[in-house]
C-alpha cells in the first residue's frame, strides 16, 4: 500500500446526486494537501433541475461534468457510470489515489476493489454515511469538518483593514478584496503543514498554487511570498533559520490575540 504522505496523482470522482455542492470548494482544498489532482469529474443527470445550481462551481473549479441520464425511475444510473469510469481510470496505472465524494454506501465495493489494486482511497461524505463505506476507505473525511477558515478568531476584527493599508496604493480595490482569500489559504496551509507551530513558506506556496492557480504575489506589489507575509504582519509572524547547506528556511505562523 502506498504511503499517504507520498501521494502524487489523484483522481476526484463526485456523485453530484449525493454530494453537497456548497462543500465542493473546501473538499478540493482538503484533497490538494495530499497531492496533485489531475482528474476532476462530477456525475449526474445535468438535465435535471435539481443540479442546475452546479454550473458555476463546475466552471470555477474546472470540474468535468459527466452526463448520465436516469433511464429508470428509482434507479441510480449515476453510481454505475461512476464505478465504470473509476475502473477505467484505475487500469491506466497513473493514479496514486482516488477520492470518492458521496455519502452513498453503494460505493463500498468500489473502494474495496481500488484498495486491492494498491491505490489509496479517500472517501468524502456527510456524517450520515454508512459505516460500511467509511471502513472500506483508507481515509474518510467528514464534510461537516470542512469550511471557511475565519480570520476573526486569530486576529482582531479590524486586522484585515490594517493589512490592506500596507499594500501599495495603486492596487485596485477588487484585488484588495481577494486578500481575505489568500489569508484564509495561508491559514489552511499552516493548519496542514505546521511543525512545532511553524509552517514552511515553500510548502504553503505550493499548496496555494494548487488551490488557486492564478495566485501571483506580484498582484499585491511584491515579488516573493515572504515579502507578502511581512506585509501581513498584523496576521502572521515570520522566522528564518538555517537549512541544509547554504539554504535558509523561511517559516510563518498566525499571531495570537
Amino acid at each position: 500500500m502506498r504511503d499517504i504522505d507520498n501521494l502524487k496523482k489523484i483522481a476526484v470522482l463526485i456523485d453530484a446526486d449525493n454530494a453537497q455542492k456548497k462543500k465542493i470548494k473546501y473538499i478540493f482544498e482538503e484533497v490538494s494537501t495530499k497531492g496533485h489532482i489531475i482528474t476532476k469529474r462530477a456525475y449526474g443527470d445535468w438535465s435535471n433541475e435539481t443540479l442546475k445550481n452546479w454550473k458555476n462551481d463546475l466552471n470555477e473549479l474546472a470540474i468535468q461534468p459527466m452526463q448520465q441520464f436516469a433511464y429508470t425511475t428509482g434507479k441510480n444510473a449515476t453510481d454505475s457510470a461512476m464505478i465504470i469510469d473509476a475502473m477505467d481510470l484505475l487500469y491506466t496505472n497513473k493514479y496514486d489515489a482516488f477520492v470518492i465524494v458521496s455519502s452513498d454506501s453503494d460505493f463500498t465495493k468500489l473502494a474495496t476493489r481500488l484498495k486491492e489494486s494498491e491505490v489509496f482511497v479517500i472517501g468524502v461524505g456527510e456524517n450520515k454515511t454508512p459505516i460500511s463505506f467509511r471502513s472500506a476507505c483508507d481515509e474518510f473525511i467528514l464534510t461537516e469538518n470542512l469550511g471557511e477558515i475565519k480570520i476573526e478568531p486569530i486576529v482582531e476584527k479590524d486586522a484585515e483593514k490594517k493589512v490592506k493599508e500596507t499594500l501599495t496604493e495603486d492596487i485596485k480595490e477588487p484585488v484588495k478584496e481577494s486578500l481575505n482569500e489568500v489569508i484564509g489559504l495561508l491559514l489552511k496551509a499552516h493548519e496542514k503543514y505546521e511543525e512545532e507551530g511553524w509552517c514552511n513558506v515553500s510548502a504553503a506556496g505550493s499548496f496555494i498554487k494548487r488551490i488557486k492557480p492564478d495566485f501571483d504575489v506580484r498582484t499585491f506589489g511584491v515579488t516573493k511570498l515572504p515579502e507578502l507575509l511581512e506585509q501581513l504582519n498584523e496576521v502572521f509572524e515570520t522566522d528564518r533559520y538555517k537549512g541544509k547547506g547554504v539554504v535558509n528556511i523561511i517559516a510563518y505562523k498566525p499571531k495570537e490575540k
